[in-house]
């Protein structure tokens, strides 16, 4: 498929057309060529078209960047409105003097790229791999956005939540309303327990009142699942959608998008609040991609909320700075404090799993707890000692699960879990948040390994007593050496646990620079 830059007949500035929707009377300034090799064009004024198509297309594009295929329309239907402007088209990759960049995920890493021998434009086409799985862009791929007004969505939106707060919570709620209404930045610094969701309610009742788009983005498919069906449950004339890998909303034209991190890359512009929920977590912290995709998605004035238990030290420098405003609630919101983890020696294990034998001290924890049908996580170093564990486990307890990122039986273990018909589940780090069990403990098997960093350690500990009918709860790392990390972890919990019971701090900085 080639593209050029045209002037329509009753335009003063040139648009940018597939070459099957150019006509006779149109004067070609550039191309036709790959549109990769046109420069970009300004987006023209927001035209009136009147159309059977416009709600559909309108709903599909609006705040996105799509390939053809994904706007289930064909250029026949599409060119209508890209020769009157509400639909625009540019390159998804531009060249760059290294390569390549990708649009939609900022890959410019030359290694990230591939080529191909391309049926659509017959040439070799350079594509990106490192986005892929959300559909192939090349030289020749366009991306197409909607450029007419926004949908509308009804402001009546009522929450229905009959919790109390702690004052801590309701301190921070406030806050946060504050923070979405002065379009402002927060960093919410919360323990493990504290109710960050919950405190997230009335902001988010706010931003939608007002007609205003929510996004709530988190590293995690598992996390997604988790709040979807909690946000719905007390904001049920919002519309909602859940996007992830596998997610079958992508299309939904929603008020309120609960997404992983990856599903951003889809959005341009798109958002007026947008929350980070574990902004510390991986991959978010790890792949610059993904904190480009959020800030995409947002539009220029957007409020940001970070939420975390365990904020990064680049977050933490911000708000010793002044720079970046924050809320504390080192409580939980049952006033309990957190569960202090114990260390266990468990002798040299990997020699112990290769004989197919867990060390004693891990195989009494993990008896105890699948006897008393009490559940418990047992957290893993890698894939490799998951699927060794599990084996060893299930000859004697056939009901024991494994769960891992590459699972594609996870959801469904992880629901055994919950309904306690799996009473242990060993799981590797992709557990660590964001999954709420009430009364489940938890041990970290080789928690001397690297894998488990301070802030996974605490997060770990914070799936122990998170509900008020049981606070407490044992939480073990077995090891063969202690850690600078497992220190870190223990103090970084019992400095929390020191704040004052009946009266949680919470601080909010203006930032300087606002």
């Amino acid at each position: 498929m080639y593209f050029c830059h045209v002037l329509l007949p009753d335009k003063t500035e040139p648009v940018c057309l597939p070459e099957l929707a150019v006509e006779e009377k149109d004067v070609i300034q550039h191309g036709p060529d790959v549109i990769s090799s046109l420069p970009d064009l300004p987006p023209p004024p927001q035209p009136v078209l009147a159309s059977e198509h416009t709600p559909f297309l309108q709903n599909v594009l609006y705040g996105k960047e799509l390939l053809l295929e994904e706007t289930q329309c064909t250029l026949e239907e599409l060119k209508p409105f890209l020769r009157a402007g509400l639909v625009t088209v540019r390159a998804g990759l531009i060249p760059t003097n290294k390569g390549y960049q990708c649009r939609r995920c900022h890959n410019s890493d030359p290694a990230r790229f591939g080529l191909f021998s391309c049926a659509r434009c017959q040439k070799g086409c350079i594509y990106c791999r490192y986005c892929i799985m959300m559909g192939r862009i090349s030289t020749c791929s366009a991306l197409f956005r909607w450029n007419g007004a926004p949908p509308s969505f009804s402001p009546h939106i009522s929450l229905l939540w009959e919790g109390v707060f702690s004052k801590g919570q309701k301190r921070a709620a406030k806050t946060i309303i504050q923070t979405i209404k002065e379009k402002d930045e927060l960093l919410v610094w919360a323990v493990c327990g504290a109710g960050k969701t919950e405190i997230l309610f009335p902001g988010i009742e706010t931003a939608l009142q007002s007609g205003a788009r929510v996004l709530l983005a988190t590293p995690r498919t598992d996390v997604v699942l988790e709040l979807l069906p909690r946000l719905r449950r007390v904001l049920p004339e919002a519309i909602i959608a859940g996007l992830y890998g596998k997610s079958e909303e992508k299309q939904v034209p929603a008020q309120l998008v609960i997404a992983t991190t990856h599903q951003t890359m889809r959005f341009t512009d798109a958002f007026d609040t947008v929350i980070i929920d574990e902004v510390d977590a991986f991959p978010y912290t790890a792949e610059t991609s993904l904190v480009q995709a959020v800030q995409k998605a947002k539009k220029k004035d957007a409020a940001t909320i970070y939420l975390t238990a365990t904020p990064t030290t680049t977050l933490q420098k911000r708000v010793q700075k002044h720079t970046l405003p924050v809320t504390k609630i080192p409580r939980r919101y049952h006033g309990h404090p957190l569960p202090v983890p114990r260390f266990q020696w468990c002798g040299p294990w990997k020699k112990r799993l290769k004989k197919g034998r867990l060390p004693k001290p891990v195989q009494t924890w993990c008896e105890k707890h699948i006897q008393s049908q009490m559940p418990a996580f047992l957290f893993v170093p890698s894939v490799n000692v998951l699927e060794t564990i599990t084996t060893i486990l299930k000859k004697y307890y056939s009901s024991i699960e494994g769960v891992h990122s590459g699972d594609e039986d996870r959801l469904s273990k992880v629901a055994a879990f919950r309904n306690g018909t799996c009473p242990l589940l060993v799981t590797t780090t992709i557990l660590e948040r964001g999954v709420t069990v009430p009364g489940a403990e938890a041990a970290v098997f080789g928690a001397e390994e690297d894998i488990f960093t301070e802030s996974a350690l605490v997060q770990i500990a914070g799936r122990v007593g998170r509900s008020k009918e049981q606070p407490g709860g044992d939480v073990v790392f077995f090891h063969v050496g202690k850690t600078n990390a497992m220190l870190a972890a223990r103090r970084h919990i019992l400095t929390m646990n020191k704040a004052p019971a009946n009266g949680e701090e919470n601080t909010y900085v203006k930032s300087k620079h606002r």
